[in-house]
């Protein structure tokens, strides 16, 4: 009867049929984009075999999230996000379609690996800030960090997979069979999209220019503590694991003295540690306590990383992405619920927004940082860098705990009344 009782708090987010439905067509597509992501990678890498190149390459598929995210926020606080993701899925898949026929028919090269990374840049800037400030609408407000847990857990699971099956695939057949398989995921989504049914959502009328919208997010965002705090943490935990990201296929084959299975393995051991925090939380989700959450997760992923860049040993490389995965996951899972608490629906997608720009838009400025810094100190101590910056943001953010909690308590009690 306790295990029962256990299981139904870690999963009540699923009594909800548009989230079920959700969840479903989310665990297909993203497995299909982690194979996508390792691919890519590995083909850059095995085109080039330039550091320099692999975290331009990452920069330039993602700059254009950076610098659109804002516009996409103020655009799913307008239109209707239910809509605005069907959109974005379509064309998700054509891009995916559009790498899989290069791929395979030969004629990949650099230039269109980053030409279409930048079309995949594009679509994410207006598809992930209305991702997450759809979910809220798939589930009750009581069920949302549960919701939150849940979909992190699998993005985990999924980017665990994902690359465990593109390093096969691509050994045996190439990575034109990676795209081709994401390609056909983004149907699964798109099904459960046209199935999920949604109570009529008033259209936000506004009279402001979408600039001065913009100014107004950023006052508020940066003038409240919590969310200041979630913005920041985020932002730089999402650059250092840019990275490992970036480096990753270096720290397989050069330091590893490995190939695409064991860079498949080091994806698939940080996803499980992500996994594993996203269970935690799942089981512990007082928000009174996302400020300690956020510092310890930072600190924590920091030590770890210093770890895996001073591994030589593949199982201790295995182990410290993992215990990497767990902390960058609870920091993020923290951050995610948190914003999604405290902000209205009226300017949830500007806020969401602000939030994907400083932890997606973080990543692409962690490969180019990597790939520079690689190119001149070294892998390892690019990420022995990286993660020691983390390290003294964790004890900064310990400092401000008492505050962060009474703030946050605060505004929880004034949005109840």
């Amino acid at each position: 009867m306790e295990a029962s009782n256990k299981s139904q708090i870690m999963l009540r987010a699923f009594s909800s049929r548009n989230f079920r439905l959700y969840y479903t067509g989310q665990a297909i597509s993203l497995i299909g984009t982690s194979m996508t992501q390792v691919a890519t990678s590995w083909l850059v890498y095995r085109l080039t075999d330039s550091a320099w190149l692999l975290g331009l390459v990452g920069f330039a598929s993602q700059i254009p999230t950076l610098l659109l995210i804002p516009l996409g926020g103020i655009i799913a606080d307008r239109w209707n996000r239910h809509q605005i993701l069907l959109v974005a899925q379509i064309l998700g898949m054509l891009q995916s379609l559009a790498l899989t026929w290069l791929a395979l028919s030969g004629t990949i090269n650099i230039k269109y690996i980053a030409i279409l990374g930048v079309l995949q840049g594009i679509i994410n800037a207006f598809d992930i800030p209305t991702r997450q400030a759809f979910l809220p609408e798939t589930v009750g407000k009581e069920n949302l960090g549960n919701a939150f847990a849940l979909y992190s857990s699998l993005v985990s699971v999924t980017s665990m997979l994902g690359p465990a099956i593109a390093g096969l695939l691509i050994v045996a057949l190439g990575s034109g069979l990676c795209f081709l398989i994401d390609s056909i995921s983004y149907i699964a989504v798109i099904i459960a999209l046209l199935a999920i049914r949604l109570t009529s959502r008033k259209a936000i009328i506004s009279t402001r220019q979408p600039l001065e919208e913009l100014k107004t997010s950023f006052k508020y965002a940066f003038g409240f503590l919590p969310i200041r705090s979630v913005l920041i943490g985020s932002a730089l935990v999402c650059c250092v694991w840019g990275f490992y990201l970036a480096l990753g296929p270096i720290f397989a084959k050069d330091i590893l003295q490995g190939g695409p299975n064991t860079f498949g393995f080091l994806m698939t051991a940080s996803s499980l540690g992500t996994l594993a925090g996203g269970i935690y939380l799942t089981k512990h989700s007082n928000v009174l306590e996302s400020g300690k959450v956020l510092a310890l997760g930072i600190g924590f992923m920091g030590v770890s990383l210093i770890v895996f860049a001073l591994s030589r040993v593949f199982w201790l490389s295995l182990l410290s992405l993992f215990a990497a995965g767990f902390g960058f996951i609870l920091q993020i899972i923290a951050g995610r619920t948190l914003l999604q608490l405290l902000v209205s629906d009226e300017n949830r997608g500007q806020i969401t927004g602000l939030y994907v720009m400083a932890s997606t838009g973080a990543v692409p400025i962690g490969n180019l940082i990597a790939g520079a810094l690689a190119s001149k100190i070294g892998s390892s101590n690019t990420v022995i860098f990286g993660a020691s910056i983390c390290i003294a943001g964790s004890i900064l953010f310990m400092q401000q705990i008492s505050t962060f909690r009474d703030l946050i308590r605060l505004n929880l009690r004034t949005e109840g009344t």
